[in-house]
């Protein structure tokens, strides 16, 4: 792994300063094909310059110097509502996945041959219809029945994806979910928060089943994809097309009754009933719904009578070490726990690497540590 210098950050503090390539050579008693240099990326200043530049540009040497990682870990998240992903947050989860590729040759799976992949993945309807109803035919679910956890966790273990349940807290955290894509191994490592509402957990497994399948679509096109295909996956056409056709110029309290209908039928949440049906709406270009703040607050009202997936599977309180080791293993049939084990034994790392691979706080991660040692 090498570093070399942030050219957009060096020549956007330049400007910030109100500096030229002239006077920064002057200032630093270089010269001026040394800064020439520099900003064409053909040489990095020595580190007694280096420290000279960024103390004269107030740039900090973390966003001065980036490095080269040639198979750095692919990440995107889940976010908690009305939060902003950070360059801190992705750096910290890039970490997370060079901690996971040391787990790598642990796994149980077949090496030889790649899980299958989408081709050439968009948000257009159709193609998100066509590519929805493949996989209900791969987990053998029709398209006008509900999918289930042990649908999307089946696919997972097909698609050789290592999901990681954990428990993250309700609303303290950035993130909701993580997804981490190992290009030098092509492992797919999913982690998924426990300590949300049960219909939102449900979306969120099937938006990181969408991510899953289209492992170098990166960035918004990424998130955009996931959640078009995470909505058709759980709610598709022939379904919205028929709670059109119920809720079609009738009343908003009766188009609302409708929702709830089909949300509690399909165990998702009335805001992705509504949203999919007006995606129906507009795809055929017929008159949409709208009702406007009023389907968030119904969908408030409606998963508040859910408990979250952590208390479903441990009551309220928070679970020992062992019991929530044995119901990740069990419930989610995820072979991380194993794996880590081992790899804890055969390495004699301590809880340092539990609290950074998992994320956790350094007490929960002595008590892993121990249990798993």
């Amino acid at each position: 792994m090498e570093k070399r210098l942030n050219i957009d950050a060096l020549r956007d503090a330049l400007k910030d300063k109100g500096l030229n390539a002239a006077a920064l050579a002057q200032k630093l008693d270089v010269s001026r094909e040394a800064v020439s240099k520099w900003l064409n990326g053909e040489s990095i200043p020595r580190p007694d310059k280096l420290l000279r530049l960024g103390s004269l540009l107030s740039v900090g040497f973390g966003d001065l110097m980036v490095r080269d990682e040639p198979h750095a870990p692919v990440v995107a998240f889940r976010k908690m509502k009305g939060t902003k992903t950070k360059d801190g947050h992705y750096e910290h989860a890039k970490e997370m996945g060079r901690m996971l590729e040391q787990l790598v040759s642990l796994l149980p799976f077949n090496t030889m041959n790649m899980p299958p992949t989408l081709k050439n993945p968009s948000c257009d309807y159709d193609y998100i219809r066509r590519a929805t109803a493949a996989v209900r035919a791969d987990i053998h679910v029709e398209l006008d029945k509900p999918i289930d956890f042990e649908h999307l966790i089946k696919r997972f273990g097909e698609l050789q994806t290592v999901l990681i349940p954990v428990l993250w807290g309700a609303k303290q955290r950035h993130e909701n979910a993580v997804h981490i894509f190992l290009p030098k191994s092509r492992t797919t490592w999913v982690y998924l928060n426990l300590d949300v509402n049960i219909h939102d957990f449900k979306f969120w497994m099937a938006h990181e089943l969408g991510h899953t399948l289209t492992p170098d679509l990166h960035g918004d096109d990424g998130e955009d994809f996931a959640d078009a295909f995470a909505a058709a996956l759980l709610f598709p056409h022939e379904l919205a097309e028929q709670a059109y056709k119920e809720m079609h110029g009738k009343s908003q309290q009766s188009q609302l009754k409708t929702i709830k209908t089909w949300a509690e039928k399909l165990v998702t949440s009335p805001y992705h009933v509504y949203r999919q049906v007006n995606e129906y709406a507009r795809h055929l270009k017929l008159s949409e719904l709208a009702l406007g703040n009023v389907i968030f607050a119904v969908t408030t009202k409606f998963n508040e009578g859910y408990k979250n997936v952590a208390e479903t599977l441990f009551g309220e309180e928070r679970p020992a070490p062992a019991v929530y080791i044995k119901s990740a293993r069990e419930n989610f049939e995820t072979p991380f726990f194993e794996v880590l084990g081992q790899y804890l034994r055969k390495s004699d790392r301590g809880p340092g690497f539990v609290q950074t691979v998992l994320d956790t706080a350094l007490l929960d991660a002595k008590a892993i540590h121990a249990e798993l040692k």
